[in-house]
Order: C-alpha cells, then structure tokens, then sequence
C-alpha cells in the first residue's frame, strides 16, 4: 500500500476529486492550507495576518491506495491538477507499513474497501 500526497491549486480541486471519483478512487481527505516554495505563483503570493511571510493557497489530497493504482490516481491528479504555470503542485508517494480500521481494529489493505 502506498499513501499519495498531492498539493494542488484549490481552484482545481474539484475537477481532480470529480476525475477520481469517476475513475473509482472514492476514499480522500482534503486539507485546506497555505504553503511558501520556490514555485509559487508570484502573480497569487500574498500575506495573511496567520501567516505574514508570502505564500499561496493549497489543497491537500490525500489517499491511500493499493500500490498497483498508485501511477493511475499520479496520471489523474497531473491531467486535471495543471495548469501549466509554476506552482502548479506536486504529488508525494510514500510506503504504508500499516493500516488499522479503529472501530474494529482489522488491519491490511482490504478495509479500505
């Protein structure tokens, strides 16, 4: 199992989750945040009073997933998350070692079905 990480511009977002979505990967968790980066969009940078440094907007997606789908939700998540503009994102891809359903405490790849 793999756990995909994905920082998007939040205008996208829902274009990516919609494409997953019809494609069968149903289960993520979004974040909203705001991050700095050498690939910001100047034309978007600004502070907030959180915040005062410059920065952008992000969406977090994340998903965990069989490793066999993971290059397929990578190809989704590059068609519908550009733009072509720096700061369009990145995606990180990172090994599971476990999964634990909390209600009743099975483990492994199948409770995410």
């Amino acid at each position: 199992m793999k756990l995909v990480k994905a920082y998007i511009r939040p205008m996208l977002l829902e274009d990516v989750y919609t494409a997953l979505r019809n494609e069968g990967y149903c289960c993520m968790t979004v974040f909203e945040g705001e991050g700095t980066g050498r690939f910001s969009d100047p034309e978007d940078q600004h502070g907030s009073l959180s915040f005062p440094a410059m920065h952008s907007h992000v969406a977090k997606i994340e998903i965990a997933a069989e490793t066999e789908n993971v290059d397929a939700i990578t190809e989704i998540i590059k068609k519908h998350g550009r733009t072509g503009h720096k700061g369009d994102g990145i995606v990180f891809v990172s090994p599971i070692e476990q999964v634990t359903r909390i209600r009743d405490g099975k483990q492994g790849a199948g409770i995410l079905n």
